[in-house]
């Protein structure tokens, strides 16, 4: 019988559908500017971010944090 998560926002949902999610709303240069990583920054591709992302904790973490929070608000 699966696990169900009712109140997780990321349940279902594949590292690769945030990303492209996140890259339909913002693109390449908004997203290495919100979360400055090399994958995004030099030469970024679907495929080098989801390798690196699979790889590195606190790189997904803050993608999926992006994902359902979006970019932190500045204050006035």
């Amino acid at each position: 019988m699966p696990l169900e998560q009712p109140r997780n926002p990321l349940h279902g949902l594949t590292l690769e559908t945030i990303l492209n999610t996140l890259l339909e709303r913002y693109g390449w240069e908004e997203l290495a500017r919100l979360i400055p990583i090399r994958c995004f920054k030099y030469a970024p591709s679907i495929r080098s971010s989801l390798t690196f992302l699979r790889k590195t904790g606190w790189a997904r973490e803050k993608v999926e944090l992006l994902y359902i929070y979006g970019p932190p608000r500045k204050l006035c």
